[in-house]
């Protein structure tokens, strides 16, 4: 659907400050279609027929247990948005501030008129995951759930929401594939090995050249020992997983006396008037 359609589905009916009834919600709601993220919106459902079932909020109720169920006051970042079911739940559990973001204007369309519809202050822009430190913000829980996959360098991602945004958790998700074991890391392969890893569950991030699942976006699948050590190696220490998500902190970043952060040319630059 073109922009100019979504705008029309967003626009308060004339004379009014949203949708006037239920069929006219209905109607925005098929006009915004399709959509991932099964909301209820009044006795309306956006997804109904979901093939993950109701999601994400059968999701929400497996992890519960690694959720920070108290955000009061809490500023929170969520990156990769989609329909805002995220967003939405963070501010239910108090935020003060959150900012979700997305670089489809679709799915931002469909935040926006859930928000509207469910009387939040979820604040909806288009952005990049690389464009994440023009923020000039941090917040206190980044949310990078079902993003990293998609991405064609995601440690890159890590680091930058390492560097920028992140001022103390992280709650992340991503689609593993391999062995479900996560065993030590060597503190050092020899130059010399020339035979297989250590172990076969290594910390392994497995490539997708053309598509997976009928998506050509899906770049990469971890190991769960690989999605670890890349949120270690990013400078996040891992206090809780559940399934395919895990809740960390920051942490020291590995090797950052080397100056290979990513942000670190930039800064740079522009102290050196670049």
């Amino acid at each position: 659907m073109r922009e100019g359609a979504w705008r029309t589905a967003l626009a308060p009916p004339q004379g009014g400050h949203g949708p006037s009834g239920p069929a006219d919600l209905a109607d925005r709601v098929r006009a915004l279609g399709p959509w991932f993220h099964n909301l209820r919106l009044g006795d309306l459902q956006t997804a109904p027929d979901h093939a993950l079932g109701d999601h994400p909020a059968d999701k929400l109720r497996r992890i519960a247990p690694i959720l920070p169920e108290d955000l009061r006051g809490c500023s929170v970042l969520d990156i990769g948005c989609n329909a805002g079911f995220w967003s939405f739940e963070m501010e239910r559990r108090g935020a003060a501030r959150v900012l979700g973001i997305d670089h489809d204007p679709r799915y931002l369309a469909q935040a926006r008129l859930a928000a509207g519809v469910l009387g939040s202050g979820a604040e909806f822009r288009q952005m990049e995951v690389w464009d994440i430190a023009d923020l000039g913000e941090r917040f206190d829980l980044v949310l990078f759930l079902g993003v990293l996959y998609h991405l064609r360098h995601p440690l890159l991602a890590l680091d930058l929401i390492r560097d920028a945004v992140c001022a103390e958790r992280l709650l992340f998700q991503t689609h593993t594939r391999g062995g479900a074991r996560v065993p030590p890391v060597a503190e050092d392969i020899p130059f010399a090995f020339d035979g297989p890893l250590p172990d076969p569950d290594h910390p392994a991030l497995f490539f997708v050249e053309r598509a997976y699942g009928g998506d050509w976006t899906n770049w990469w699948l971890p190991n769960p020992a690989g999605a670890e050590a890349m949120l270690r190696a990013a400078g996040f220490a891992i206090e809780a997983r559940t399934e395919d998500v895990w809740l960390c902190r920051t942490a020291p970043v590995p090797f950052a006396e080397w100056g290979l952060r990513p942000l670190a040319p930039i800064r740079r630059n522009a102290e050196e008037g670049r």
